[in-house]
C-alpha cells in the first residue's frame, strides 16, 4: 500500500506540473471613469471614509477589471481562471504553455507572466534556485496542552497599559488572512466576539464559498491571540476589535498538501476585498518562498520589496491606508533562513519571534532583505504562546504565526488611541518605540530588526511631540521611508538644514521656520545620507538612512 501511495503521488505531481501557472495582464480599464464618478459602486462607505481621513485619492487601480476582458479569457481554449486582481489588472490562470501563450494575440492583453520564469519570453537565462522541501502546513506550529495565562505576551509589548486606558481595539477592523477558522462559531473563547457581533463576515477564496468557519485550524489559533477571551486565562491583544475572516491558503486537503503561486493571488484578492470593506489592518500569518514545483519557487534575490505578486499587493494595500502585519516566517534554522513573502515587502510590518524572556526564538526567519532593508521590522512573543484550539481548549503554540497577530492586535489598540494618524505615521511610531531602533540589526543581529516595540511609548510619542522631544535635539524616524523630523532646542534661531549624499553632494536645502521642521526624503534613492543643521548658535551633523 505504501508503494501505491508513493506512486500515486508521483503521478499526481507529474500531471499537476503539466499545467502551468501564469498571470495575464490587461492593457487598460475602458470603463474606469464610470466607476470613479460613482465610487460607492466599487468601495464601501467605510473604505471611502478611510481614504478621506488619510488624504488618499481614488485612482484607476481601484476600478474592477473590465468584465468583457475576463469573459474573453473564460472563452479561451484550455484556460482556467484561479484568481483575479483589480489592483494589478490581471488574472491568475492555469493551462498549457501553448494555450497560455495564445492569449497574447488578444488585443486586450498587455503581457503574460509565467510563474516559471524560464518560460517568459523576456527571460533568456535560467535562474539558479535552491531546492525547497514543501511544508506540511498542519505542522508549522507545535501545539501542546500546557495551560497558562496570557499576560506575558501582552505585557512584553506594554499592551496592558493601553488596555488600562480602555484602548482595546474598539472601532478598528482587522482582516485575518489564513487557512481556516473552524470552531470560531462554537468555541467558548470566541463567544465574546460572537455575542458582540465583532465578527463581521468573511470568505473562503480557495473554495469560493461563504463558509469561512471551515478549513485548517491554523487561523483559529491565530484569531484567539487577538480576539480570544477567557477571563483570567486568555485575553487577546485586541479583544474589542472587529474582524473579517478570509481563507486564502489551501491547507485542508488530506493529500497531497499544496504549495502553489495561486495562493499569492488569493492573498491579493482577499486584500482587495479587505480594502473594499474598509478594513484598517491586515494580519497575515502566511508566507511564501518555495513551491511544490521548484520552477515556481522564489529565491533570496527576489526579496527586494516589490517584486513578488503578494508583496506588490501588500504595498498597494498600504498605499490605500491599510497597515499590513505579516509573520516573518519559521525558517531561521533552514537552508534558506530569510524573511519571505509578503513580510519582505517594503511597507509591511514583518514580525519575528522571541521567547517569553525576550530572547530570540531560533526558528524565526532572519533579515536583512536582499536589498539590505531591515527585516524583520519588530519582534514579539512567538514561543509558548497561550491560544485557543477549535474545541475551546487553552493550549500553547510556537511560531511567528502568533507573534504576528499579537502585534496586529496592539496596532489596532494604538490606532484607536491615535485616530488622527495615518498608516505611515502609526507604522513609524511602532518602529521608533522598539528597543533596538537606534541600532537596527542588518548585519550584526539580522534576526532582531528594530526589536520589541513598546506600545505605551508609541502612544506617548504620538500624543505629545513635546513629551517625546524632552527639549533635547532629536531626529526621527531614522531610518525613514519619507518624512524625517528634526527637534531643535527652543533657543535656536535662523536654522538651515542641509542633506548631503554619501559622496558629499548637497541634495536638499531647507529653511527652518519651526522648532520641529519636517523634510521629505521621498525623492531620494535608498541609502545613507548626512544632514547638517546650521544656526547662529550651533551646528549639528549626523546620518540619515533612507529606506
Amino acid at each position: 500500500m505504501r508503494k501505491i501511495i508513493i506512486f500515486l503521488f508521483l503521478v499526481s505531481s507529474f500531471v499537476g506540473f503539466s499545467q502551468e501557472e501564469a498571470w495575464v495582464y490587461f492593457k487598460d480599464k475602458p470603463d474606469f471613469q464610470t466607476y470613479l464618478d460613482n465610487p460607492i459602486t466599487m468601495l464601501s462607505q467605510r473604505a471611502l471614509d478611510r481614504r478621506t481621513a488619510q488624504g488618499i485619492a481614488l485612482d484607476i487601480i481601484d476600478v474592477p477589471i473590465y468584465q468583457p476582458y475576463i469573459n474573453a479569457i473564460i472563452n479561451s481554449s484550455g484556460i482556467t481562471i484561479k484568481a483575479k486582481s483589480k489592483w494589478l489588472n490581471c488574472l491568475h490562470i492555469r493551462g498549457s504553455v501553448a494555450d497560455i501563450n495564445a492569449l497574447i494575440l488578444l488585443s486586450s492583453v498587455l503581457k503574460v507572466d509565467f510563474a516559471d520564469k524560464t518560460l517568459n519570453s523576456s527571460t533568456n537565462k535560467t535562474v539558479a534556485k535552491l531546492k525547497f522541501k514543501p511544508v506540511n502546513k498542519t505542522m508549522e506550529t507545535a501545539v501542546t496542552y500546557n495551560y497558562g495565562i496570557s499576560s506575558n505576551q501582552i505585557q512584553m509589548l506594554n499592551g496592558h497599559l493601553l488596555h488600562q486606558l480602555d484602548y482595546t481595539g474598539s472601532g478598528k477592523i482587522i482582516a485575518v488572512m489564513d487557512s481556516g477558522f473552524p470552531g470560531v462559531d462554537t468555541a467558548q473563547p470566541f463567544q465574546r466576539l460572537r455575542n458582540n457581533n465583532q465578527i463581521l463576515g468573511g470568505y473562503d477564496f480557495i473554495n469560493k464559498s461563504s463558509n469561512y468557519y471551515s478549513g485548517n485550524n491554523h487561523g483559529t489559533y491565530v484569531l484567539s491571540s487577538m480576539g480570544g477571551y477567557v477571563d483570567g486565562q486568555l485575553v487577546g491583544t485586541a479583544p474589542d476589535a472587529m474582524y473579517y475572516l478570509f481563507i486564502t491558503e489551501d491547507a485542508i486537503s488530506a493529500f497531497p498538501y499544496s504549495e502553489n503561486p495561486v495562493e499569492e493571488s488569493n492573498w491579493v484578492e482577499a486584500a482587495e476585498e479587505a480594502d473594499r470593506l474598509g478594513v484598517d489592518i491586515i494580519s497575515t500569518s502566511l508566507g511564501y518562498f518555495g513551491y511544490d514545483n521548484p520552477n515556481y519557487s522564489h529565491t533570496y534575490s527576489d526579496m527586494t520589496g516589490n517584486l513578488a505578486f503578494a508583496s506588490q499587493g501588500a504595498n498597494i494595500a498600504f498605499d490605500k491606508g491599510i497597515i499590513v502585519v505579516a509573520s516573518a516566517g519559521n525558517e531561521g534554522q533552514q537552508t534558506e533562513p530569510h524573511v519571505g513573502i509578503p513580510a519582505e515587502a517594503k511597507n509591511v510590518i514583518a514580525v519575528g519571534a522571541v521567547q517569553a524572556n525576550e530572547t530570540y526564538a531560533l526558528f524565526s526567519s532572519i533579515g536583512p532583505s536582499y536589498d539590505d532593508r531591515v527585516k524583520p521590522d519588530v519582534m514579539a512573543q512567538g514561543q509558548t504562546v497561550v491560544l485557543s484550539d477549535p474545541a475551546g481548549n487553552l493550549v500553547t503554540g510556537s511560531g511567528t504565526s502568533f507573534s504576528c497577530p499579537i502585534t496586529s492586535g496592539m496596532v489596532a489598540c494604538l490606532w484607536q488611541a491615535l485616530p488622527g494618524k495615518n498608516a505611515q505615521q502609526i507604522k513609524q511610531l511602532i518602529q521608533q518605540s522598539s528597543d533596538n531602533f537606534t541600532e537596527p540589526a542588518v548585519k550584526s543581529r539580522p534576526q532582531y530588526g528594530y526589536g520589541i516595540p513598546d506600545f505605551n511609548l508609541a502612544l506617548s510619542n504620538g500624543l505629545s511631540v513635546e513629551e517625546f522631544l524632552n527639549n533635547e535635539y532629536k531626529i526621527y524616524p531614522n531610518p525613514t521611508n519619507d518624512l524625517v523630523s528634526f527637534s531643535l532646542p527652543s533657543n535656536v534661531e535662523g536654522d538651515k538644514i542641509y542633506i548631503y549624499s554619501i559622496s558629499g553632494q548637497k541634495v536638499i536645502e531647507e529653511n527652518s521656520s519651526t522648532q520641529v521642521p519636517t523634510i521629505s526624503l521621498k525623492s531620494l534613492s535608498s541609502g545613507v545620507y548626512f544632514y547638517k543643521i546650521v544656526s547662529k548658535s550651533y551646528t549639528k551633523t549626523g546620518k540619515i538612512i533612507k529606506q
